[in-house]
């Protein structure tokens, strides 16, 4: 995925921006459309059967089902629970059996994660944002080739084809008893805070760039005056966010996978992507109101008469207090093979009982049988 990344950032951004500005939209909608049209030769072998038994509406029926028994039952005499949402059990007076609300648990367990990566999601999302306008109002001219802007991407991709290797090989070598590898809590506070690192090295760069005297630069048949600070003098804050999305992906993923049942995994990968966009609609608030705010200032429609840094700088300090936050809970998702071993248990908990069930099934059909046979008849 990264390295087509790396021929879209490259080739196609390169023809828009020197070629042929709105033809190039031909090319990711022919690709886009050979795309489909090879998914539906090969869909039923794509077709996928589930986990019986979870399902979205199971986990919100478990929700509100345990709130409103929990509000029935506030005032009167009832039997102590490790959770509110036990309350949702049969043997406690709710709708729902105990494997149903042991899987919306686990699920509910991983919300904090999910919500400790919205502000990670927001620098992210700085590359094509933030970190576009101080590309786009710096020197891209390098030796006589006029970079495009986009190709300030690849080199936080860069990050991302070394490392996503090297870390697999590093979780193989010095880990292989273990199948979490290293601490995933680790990586993800260190990505973390390399990418408050990178936001705060964007703000310093800001600044840095304006005490630069500015040249005159044909951007889409358009002439801007940019400062002449060389754009690859912007490197190490696209390198720092390539080093967190190489950190923090994959433990992500990780975390979420393995840490609720397998009825409910493809659920909890769903909204691990859908607080990924959410994020980005965060970011997206989060610079309207910065605007709206300082009237323009932190994101100025022209960047050399504000001050871009105040914006960069904030948003770091909520990166600083979201990685205390994180680092406060990340015990819970420490030790992954504790884990995976109840899951284990649970499941041939599980398979037992459906075999006994099916014995005692066999048995009573088998006595239910024998009972109607006359002993006198058997015997002559």
């Amino acid at each position: 995925m990264n390295l087509n990344a790396v021929i879209a950032f490259l080739g196609i951004c390169y023809i828009q921006q020197s070629v042929a500005r709105n033809f190039v939209f031909l090319i990711p909608f022919m690709s886009m459309l050979m795309a489909l049209i090879t998914i539906h030769m090969v869909h039923s072998e794509l077709i996928y059967q589930p986990e019986k038994g979870g399902s979205l509406l199971t986990i919100f029926g478990v929700f509100f089902n345990a709130l409103k028994m929990n509000c029935l039952k506030y005032n009167q005499l009832s039997p102590e629970v490790s959770s509110w949402l036990d309350w949702a059990k049969e043997n406690n007076g709710g709708w729902y059996s105990e494997l149903q609300v042991e899987n919306t648990k686990s699920f509910f367990r991983i919300f904090p994660l999910f919500g400790f990566q919205l502000l990670y999601r927001v620098c992210v999302m700085q590359i094509p944002s933030g970190y576009y306008l101080q590309t786009m109002n710096s020197n891209l001219n390098f030796n006589g080739f006029l970079l495009p802007i986009a190709a300030m991407n690849v080199i936080s991709i860069i990050p991302l084809l070394i490392l996503a290797p090297f870390l697999e090989c590093i979780s193989t070598c010095l880990f292989p008893l273990k199948r979490g590898g290293p601490p995933l809590s680790i990586c993800i506070i260190a990505g973390n805070l390399s990418a408050a690192l990178s936001v705060m090295g964007a703000g310093f760069s800001e600044i840095h760039r304006k005490n630069f005297p500015f040249v005159e630069q044909i951007l889409s048949g358009k002439i801007l005056p940019v400062s002449s600070m060389p754009c690859l003098q912007l490197a190490p804050q696209y390198i720092l966010l390539g080093v967190a999305e190489a950190l923090v992906n994959p433990a992500y993923s990780t975390i979420s996978h393995k840490l609720v049942p397998r009825r409910v995994q493809g659920i909890s990968m769903n909204f691990l992507a859908l607080f990924n966009g959410f994020g980005c609609f965060v970011g997206a608030l989060m610079v309207k109101v910065a605007y709206t705010t300082s009237e323009g200032n932190w994101f100025p429609n022209a960047l050399n008469k504000g001050n871009l840094e105040n914006s960069f700088f904030f948003l770091a300090s909520l990166m600083l207090l979201n990685i205390l936050g994180f680092w406060r809970i990340s015990h819970r998702y420490y030790n992954l093979d504790q884990f995976y071993n109840q899951r284990i248990r649970r499941h041939h908990l599980e398979e037992t009982f459906l075999q006994h069930d099916q014995y005692l099934k066999y048995y009573d059909s088998v006595m239910e049988f024998s009972s109607t046979i006359d002993p006198w008849e058997t015997t002559l």
